[in-house]
């Protein structure tokens, strides 16, 4: 730890902290700090920033704050406090936008043929609020379409994944021949070739149905799409540590 740079050990710090207030605040910081869908009376436009140091339990909280130590020591001892993290909260809301708009995409495409077949939008509105409907409904929509919209509709993201996606590309654009040790099997890989089918992962889970877990991979997603423009456009532009300092 002594080799880490500090704005990594405030990061670290500041999810422990989160993590052991969830535990004795319970349910209300769920309400208020994780990320709801933006059309959920639940949500708060600083949720896109809150969730990010939130995390569902002890294994979530270890695997990315592991991650972060690992690879993002490295980026931020390059970069410098200012730039490393400008570059992980932009990666962070980029993975919330993202994963919002897949929730979007889900919900109105339901809610579009609802209201195709002639199903008010105030039934629809109570429909993804409280779950309570009318069973003619799966006239219209398959029950699996429906419970998914709903799924979407009163969602509650927790992580800062996306963020650390980021941080997986950007040590990946910047050393991609470093060689990065598997656990199973525990063989070298590198970064250029790992990462990439890592995120393809995502790609499959993500428009399948078989997902490995309740993983927000549009998130996932969305973190590295984000990381990797950001930086080809600071190559492109050459930009520099100096204009952070």
């Amino acid at each position: 730890m002594g080799k880490t740079p500090a704005i990594i050990k405030h990061l670290l710090i500041i999810n422990i902290i989160f993590f052991i207030g969830t535990k004795f605040s319970g349910q209300i910081s769920n309400d208020f700090l994780a990320l709801h869908y933006f059309e959920n009376d639940n949500f708060f436009i600083s949720q896109m920033l809150t969730h990010m140091f939130m995390h569902g339990n002890e294994a979530h909280l270890l695997f990315n704050m592991f991650g972060l130590w690992m690879f993002g020591s490295t980026l931020a001892n390059l970069w410098g406090a200012n730039k490393f993290i400008f570059f992980y909260l932009s990666s962070g809301l980029g993975a919330a936008a993202i994963q919002m708009l897949a929730y979007y995409v889900n919900v109105e495409s339901v809610t579009s043929d609802l209201l195709n077949y002639g199903v008010s939008k105030e039934v629809i509105a109570e429909l993804f609020r409280s779950g309570s409907i009318n069973t003619s409904v799966f006239d219209y929509v398959s029950r699996e379409t429906l419970a998914n919209a709903y799924n979407d509709y009163n969602s509650v993201m927790v992580g800062a994944s996306g963020a650390i996606y980021g941080i997986l590309v950007a040590f990946t654009f910047m050393f991609p021949n470093s060689k990065l040790m598997l656990l199973f099997p525990p063989i070298p890989v590198k970064a250029k070739y790992l990462v990439p089918f890592i995120i393809l992962g995502d790609v499959f889970f993500g428009f399948t149905s078989a997902s490995i877990g309740p993983i927000a991979h549009f998130a996932h997603l969305g973190g590295a799409i984000t990381g990797f423009f950001m930086m080809w456009y600071w190559k492109k532009n050459q930009f520099n540590n100096n204009r952070w300092n």
